[in-house]
């Protein structure tokens, strides 16, 4: 079995490891390989090898590095078959979802292709009497990503292209069960001709997320995962003086309207509450009814979900894999139990769905629940799982109170074609991104990724514009010169004035 290190200046690094563990693939619950976790004496050496390189990297022209960002992406289009095959083994997903989250993170390679228009500063000229102001974005120097399982490729592709065309140097701590796809990330990097040092991968669990947080070397974090670690992140990271990006969990809804196009709004939902399982942070696992449409609605998901196929995500005609682990299987079963034993009905139930050949794999069919109760925990938590749970409400007023009283505001959707309503929802509902008939409304890399309350701790919302703005800092500089006229007695007499 092959054992996963660290990557660190442009090659692997075995370095002290604290630990070795097992990693899994869910279609079969077997293991496929090892990850060493990187000890503090490797992230050390990390940082030491990416503040080196970054000092000459801030200071490499813009040119060259948008001719590597160019490199890059013509490297990830020609190796996207690799790296989709990596997902597939160790997340679960589907192929062509494998291949989709790669073609969402190279949106943002596209658009770090394009950073020397984007990084442009202000120039205000004869602010006063020959008095100019300009700015410019300087980078904020070494900055670590600590990323989900979820979506190994995609997440951090959100992040280091943006910071390294903007001068920085990065580390990238992958989550542990899905490692290996970084790793080719790094080797395209090399390839590509980004110079050795910007690009390090140290792998680990809650120690190295402590370490990261603490490390004095590091300026600033970019995060994605669940709520509770994101208070972490932010609350330490801040304490430690760093700039901190923490993205946390989501429970997105959509609100479906009586003049919606019921059939149309049943296959998107179906599509977006049980892609990649469920397991995205902009799925959609909870459908507000409006005015009695809820049994037609769940019947019509139910039509969709049913023709869905679940299996191993590299075999033909797949369309959803297994969940991450079985302890995850484990958590999302027991929720429906709850809500079932609550008073819920579940109208389309694969809590007992076994794939042939594949008895040890992680697998859930799609689940509908419905009559569902809002003090539940498949309503309340984040089930990250193929489920959709549907509640009713008479009329938009309704629905739209059951939407903004949640915690969260990642994202929300709403079905209808009444453009008035369409319009009073997107000013009205409490989301960082908002969907008008679009059930997973994420935003592209030229625009920026983020929500609203417990899903954004801070300010800043994750890649395209306020990407760039997280990893960079603006200098204003006021200049004036008073030899402009080009002689010795104008110098002078500046100088006397003063």
């Amino acid at each position: 079995m092959s054992v996963v290190h660290q990557w660190i200046d442009g090659a692997p690094y075995e370095g002290t490891p604290l630990r070795i563990v097992p990693i899994e693939n869910p279609a079969t619950g077997k293991n496929i390989g090892e990850v060493a976790l990187a000890s503090k004496e490797d992230l050390d050496h990390a940082v030491e090898v990416a503040r080196t390189a970054q000092k000459a990297w801030a200071h490499t022209s813009l040119a060259k590095r948008v001719a590597v960002m160019y490199k890059m992406r013509e490297l990830v289009l020609a190796h996207q078959d690799d790296i989709a095959k990596a997902i597939v083994a160790e997340h679960g997903k589907d192929y062509s979802d494998a291949v989709g989250e790669i073609q969402r993170g190279r949106e943002t390679l596209d658009f770090a292709c394009g950073i020397n228009a984007a990084i442009k500063g202000e120039y205000s000229f004869d602010v006063s009497s020959g008095v100019d102001i300009h700015t410019i974005k300087q980078p904020v120097g070494v900055v670590a990503g600590i990323c989900p399982f979820n979506f190994p490729v995609m997440v951090p592709m959100w992040m280091h292209p943006i910071a390294l065309a903007s001068g920085n140097a990065f580390i990238l701590k992958p989550a542990t069960p899905t490692p290996t796809a970084s790793f080719l990330i790094a080797e395209l990097y090399k390839e590509a001709g980004l110079p050795d040092g910007l690009f390090n991968i140290v792998c680990g669990g809650r120690e190295m997320v402590t370490d990261i947080l603490e490390h004095p070397g590091i300026d600033a974090i970019s995060f994605v995962g669940s709520t509770p670690v994101a208070r972490i992140v932010q609350e330490k990271g801040c304490a430690a003086g760093k700039r901190v990006q923490a993205l946390g969990g989501a429970n997105n809804h959509a609100i479906v309207m009586p003049d919606a196009d019921i059939e149309f709004a049943a296959k998107h939902i179906s599509a977006a509450a049980f892609g990649a399982a469920g397991e995205r942070c902009m799925a959609l696992p909870i459908v507000v009814s409006v005015g009695g449409i809820g049994t037609k609605l769940a019947e019509k998901v139910a039509e969709h979900a049913k023709t869905i196929k679940v299996g191993y995500g590299i075999d033909e005609g797949v369309q959803m894999g297994p969940v991450i682990s079985a302890k995850a299987k484990e958590r999302i079963i027991g929720m429906i139990d709850r809500a079932e034993d609550a008073g819920a009905t579940v109208i389309l139930d694969g809590r007992r769905f076994v794939v042939p050949g594949y008895e040890g794999g992680h697998f859930l069919s799609p689940t509908i629940v419905t009559n569902v109760p809002r003090d539940c925990d498949l309503y309340t938590d984040e089930v990250f799982g193929p489920v959709l749970a549907i509640v009713e409400a008479e009329d938009y007023e309704e629905a739209i109170s059951i939407v903004n009283a949640q915690p969260f505001g990642n994202g929300s959707a709403i079905f209808t074609n009444d453009g008035g309503v369409a319009r009073r929802f997107q000013m009205e509902v409490e989301a960082g991104m908002v969907g008008v008939n679009v059930p997973i409304p994420t935003p592209v890399a030229y625009y920026s990724f983020g929500g609203w309350k417990d899903s954004l701790l801070g300010d800043l919302h994750i890649h395209g514009p306020e990407g760039l703005k997280f990893y960079t800092r603006t200098k204003a500089i006021t200049e004036r010169w008073p030899s402009e006229s080009g002689t010795y007695e104008a110098t002078m007499s500046f100088q006397r004035e003063e």
